[in-house]
């Protein structure tokens, strides 16, 4: 059984299907190589998340090669893509500002509708890049690195900026690599020391603070009492994001990576003394997978660091509920779909 996502006009759904057929105008059939596993996968596959409507297929971190082109699409057979999983209207204020990122109405694999863990799917060629210079399984690291490099370009913090990273989970650390590509002068800070020495070893990311009673004191003395340029926030923790206002130097930036359904809190004098901007980033766009991929093909990016645990598609289920749970060591989980 292959699960295909398919057009019918102005709706976008997801169906079953046992032979999926030619691939509408503008659609591309894909054979699904390899998929990551996120932290939102995992807390699908537990039954915690509050926005999800089951049964679902999981999966929107996708490399992939072309079965089949419908009409109007020049891509050839046995091309390795990316998959950009934000299937957005395209008739939106956003969509029309060129934002499809934030569409109103977004549908993203695997969360919203049926995702890649499965053999097939079918998507808009628009969402297709290609997977140039890069292991598919290195091209399926590729939507996470995105929303981390997403999250910089949104900051506009020139090269040579003091930026502070909160959170060292996949996200954060795609922030953090994102960041130093940038130029900034990167500090990683977390609640786990084992995290925060798996930065240092893994990716050279040796100026951490662990989050404790201590933590504004420790930005003081880092930063020379100045705060820094630009913040990340990739917790996903309402306190945290909260507690990242005191951490921004003045004139600087507040980014919040993650979202939280709670209401964030902040002191207005605080605030505006700093004269700071609070910027929201929400997933990802074209020029952002390219960078991504671009990034990879040159080397800047360690995805060999990055992926600590593989299984198949059939030892998924298996292994992706002992994930849930044993979280040492692991930072990205990668799915061998294809043979």
């Amino acid at each position: 059984m292959k699960a295909v996502l398919c057009q019918e006009p102005g709706v976008l759904e997801l169906v079953e299907r046992l032979s999926p057929g030619t691939p509408s105008a503008g659609w591309v059939r894909l054979a699904v190589s390899h998929v990551g596993i996120c932290g939102t996968d995992y807390h699908i596959f537990e039954g915690k998340h509050p926005f999800l409507e089951y049964p679902r297929v999981m999966g929107h971190e996708i490399s992939a090669t072309v079965l089949e082109a419908g009409d109007g699409v020049a891509m050839a057979v046995g091309t390795p893509v990316i998959v950009n999983p934000y299937l957005s209207c395209g008739n939106c204020v956003a969509c029309r500002q060129g934002k499809p990122n934030c569409c109103i109405d977004i549908k993203v694999l695997g969360v919203h509708t049926d995702g890649a863990f499965c053999d097939e799917i079918t998507v808009p060629a628009g969402n297709l890049y290609a997977a140039k210079g890069v292991s598919l399984e290195a091209a399926a690291t590729t939507e996470f690195l995105a929303i981390g490099a997403h999250a910089v370009r949104r900051s506009m913090a020139p090269t040579g900026s003091r930026s502070l990273v909160i959170g060292a989970g996949p996200i954060g650390l795609g922030a953090v690599i994102f960041s130093r590509i940038a130029g900034h002068d990167v500090t990683l800070l977390d609640t786990s020391r084992e995290r925060l020495q798996m930065a240092a070893d893994r990716f050279g990311f040796s100026s951490g603070i662990v989050a404790d009673e201590n933590t504004s004191e420790a930005v003081k003395a880092k930063t020379g009492g100045d705060g820094f340029d630009v913040v990340f926030d990739a917790t996903g923790y309402g306190p945290s994001m909260e507690k990242a206002f005191g951490f921004v130097a003045h004139g600087g930036a507040l980014v919040l990576v993650s979202v939280v359904k709670d209401d964030i809190r902040f002191s207005d004098p605080e605030f505006h003394k700093r004269e700071m901007m609070v910027v929201g980033s929400r997933n990802a766009t074209r020029v952002d997978f390219e960078h991504v991929a671009d990034s990879m093909a040159k080397g800047l990016v360690p995805v060999e660091q990055l992926i600590t645990h593989r299984t198949t598609l059939a030892d998924a289920p298996r292994d992706l509920a002992r994930w849930a749970h044993e979280k040492s060591g692991l930072i990205k989980a990668v799915i061998k779909v294809s043979a």
